[in-house]
């Protein structure tokens, strides 16, 4: 099996990214994570940089407290660099299934690891993607 994940690339796979800035509050950051499907939120800065990201564990956690989420930012709650675990779309499917066992997350930013070594988010890649990778494989497509 590790020889068949090593022929995908995150590039093929992945999917498109859910992102907001810094200073969307956790209010609408909520409504964007329902709206959206999705377990994960990428904020990023104006340039599409990568600065946090916020789970629904984070949000749950904020919500049971007594903040006002319609006037915290969610740059208070998220996880910041260096804290950050991503992927680049030249790595493998392996690779993926390593991080994301090894980190305990849902999902993973993927990056492009620009000159200034800023990380741009290009997509993002879930449990999910794996499942359907592994569906795809086991019906022979």
């Amino acid at each position: 099996m590790p020889e068949v994940l090593n022929r995908f690339k995150v590039g093929d796979i992945k999917s498109r990214p859910i992102v907001i800035r810094e200073h969307t509050s956790v209010y609408d950051s909520i409504v964007t994570l329902f709206l959206e499907d999705v377990g994960t939120l990428y904020v990023v800065d104006e340039n599409g940089y990568l600065q946090g990201v916020v789970s629904r564990k984070d949000f749950l956690k904020t919500a049971l407290g007594s903040a006002d989420l319609h006037k915290m930012p969610v740059g208070v709650i998220m996880t910041r660099m260096p804290q950050i675990h991503f992927v680049t779309e030249e790595e493998t499917m392996l690779d993926v299934v390593k991080r994301i066992c090894e980190h305990e997350v849902d999902s993973l930013p993927v990056v492009r690891i620009e000159d200034n070594q800023n990380l741009k988010v290009v997509g993002r890649i879930t449990k999910t993607n794996l499942a359907q990778l592994l569906l795809e494989l086991s019906e022979g497509r």
